[in-house]
């Protein structure tokens, strides 16, 4: 049992943030060690093929291994055990084929393209599967994007690809045994993606720094009279896509069962909502627009202590103890400890795996036996709620690293190693939080938390 933080509202000052950074390029090395990995993986699942599905929202486990996604049309690898890959894609990404980060030959597969583009195909899509190398008499693993835990379902037959696709398989290889494979990519347990190495951290690494550089930025614009809109075009950087529909909410949220930042008008006292991100992480931030507790709603004036603080000891319980080795179910029981569930009805995982997706999967559950390991990108995500309270939210990304792997990152990647080393001085000096050597923050607003939006002088901190 960790002894319970003295937490206070102190004047504190922003975080540093770093704009105008280089992508980090995934390395020849890197793909393919990615591409050894899965082999690995399928030798050990004793697959003689693997077909991993692709659409724009659900190409992470295609592009761990080819280096893009489909964009708007859907997509399959077909990856054989001997490492021969082809390529299936609909009519506008066959150019992309040549570009890929692995060796593959391509089959036009017009069956995945847009509505009424040209379908003047002379085989079936059963057909064309089998020359991609779907035959009967084999092994089968199908990748999609998600997991299946239920205890109730047969898992291994459950498919989370299109009917129409599925049914060409089974066609194409009608004595084939089938199973789903996504595992293989997402398990937290054994997954390939599940533990990066130095290029790939650096790699995400951009991604949380821009979520985070982004977030502060629109924290820092949040006042009345101003639109959601106007606070929100300050969530989009570097032209880059986000992998979440990004939230700037002012009040109640959801009026017409609208998702995206509109034309309401923030007012004093409002609840608020902030949330951007991109490959490698996600920000998010949630409190009140006022300078004080004296501007709070009569109803909720004890916010402070009945929301804020509370979840902010649970988050600095969290960044304190997480370690390599821990299993995800000593994890989320020490959130459970400082933040009961019975109280504070959170019931997602608290804290789970990022990738180019902003969730990948969870090591963290009731009873899970599954370590923490180095090389894991993890987002702070306690996700609670008190019946009335607008909610406080300081969600980010860490990782974790080893010596040996501390040590590749500072040699190889100085730069990011520096903007580490500044973001933990700032955590531990200005905040109070002590943080294990192993934890590295990649949001530049880990442990930050305003509760009063309009006083941008004052944050938690740990007495």
């Amino acid at each position: 049992m960790t002894t319970p933080h003295v937490i206070a509202l102190n004047t504190t000052p922003q975080p540093q943030c770093w704009t105008g950074l280089p992508s980090v390029t995934l390395s020849d090395a890197t793909l393919a060690q990615r591409k050894a990995k899965v082999l690995a993986g399928m030798q050990q699942q004793k697959l003689d093929t693997l077909i991993v599905y692709a659409d724009k929202e659900h190409g992470g486990n295609f592009e761990y291994l080819t280096g893009f996604i489909p964009r708007f049309e859907e997509a399959l690898l077909v990856l054989h055990r001997d490492g021969e890959a082809v390529l299936v894609l609909g009519n506008e990404n066959l150019k992309l084929a040549a570009h890929a980060r692995l060796p593959n030959h391509v089959v036009h597969a017009p069956w995945f393209s847009l509505p009424n583009q040209p379908m003047d195909n002379t085989q079936s899509l059963p057909e064309l599967l089998q020359s991609a190398g779907i035959t009967a008499n084999k092994r089968l693993g199908l990748a999609g994007w998600k997991l299946f835990t239920g205890v109730k379902d047969n898992t291994r037959q459950m498919f989370d690809i299109p009917t129409f696709i599925v049914d060409a398989i089974r066609e194409a290889a009608p004595l084939a045994e089938l199973q789903n494979a996504t595992g293989l990519f997402i398990s937290p347990a054994e997954g390939a993606r599940a533990v990066n190495n130095a290029n790939e951290l650096a790699h995400y690494e951009y991604g949380a720094n821009l979520a985070s550089t982004a977030i502060l930025s629109a924290l820092n614009a949040v006042a009345p009279g101003k639109t959601e809109k106007q606070i929100a075009c300050l969530l989009a950087a570097d032209g880059q896509p986000n992998n979440v529909v990004m939230i700037a909410a002012t009040g109640d949220r959801f009026a017409n069962a609208n998702l995206y930042p509109g034309d309401k008008v923030v007012q004093q006292g409002d609840k608020f909502s902030l949330t951007t991100s991109y490959k490698g992480g996600l920000s998010s931030r949630a409190a009140y627009v006022v300078k004080d507790a004296s501007q709070l709603p009569e109803a909720v004036s004890d916010y402070l202590d009945v929301v804020a603080i509370p979840y902010f000891r649970a988050v600095v319980t969290w960044l304190e103890n997480i370690r390599p080795g821990m299993t995800g179910g000593e994890l989320y029981q020490l959130i459970e400890d400082v933040l009961p569930k019975s109280e504070y009805h959170w019931h997602l995982n608290p804290g789970h795996l990022v990738a180019d997706e902003e969730w990948l999967c969870s090591p963290v559950g009731p009873g899970s036996d599954i370590p923490l390991k180095s090389g894991m990108l993890l987002q702070i995500d306690i996700i609670h709620s008190r019946a009335g309270y607008a909610g406080a939210s300081i969600e980010d990304t860490v990782a974790l690293a080893d010596e040996t792997l501390r040590k590749q990152l500072s040699v190889e990647y100085p730069a990011l190693w520096a903007r580490v080393l500044k973001r933990r001085e700032f955590i531990e000096r200005e905040i109070g939080i002590t943080l294990p050597e192993w934890v590295l923050p990649f949001s530049n607003t880990v442990g930050y938390l305003r509760p009063w939006l309009l006083d941008q002088s004052q944050a938690l901190s740990v007495k």
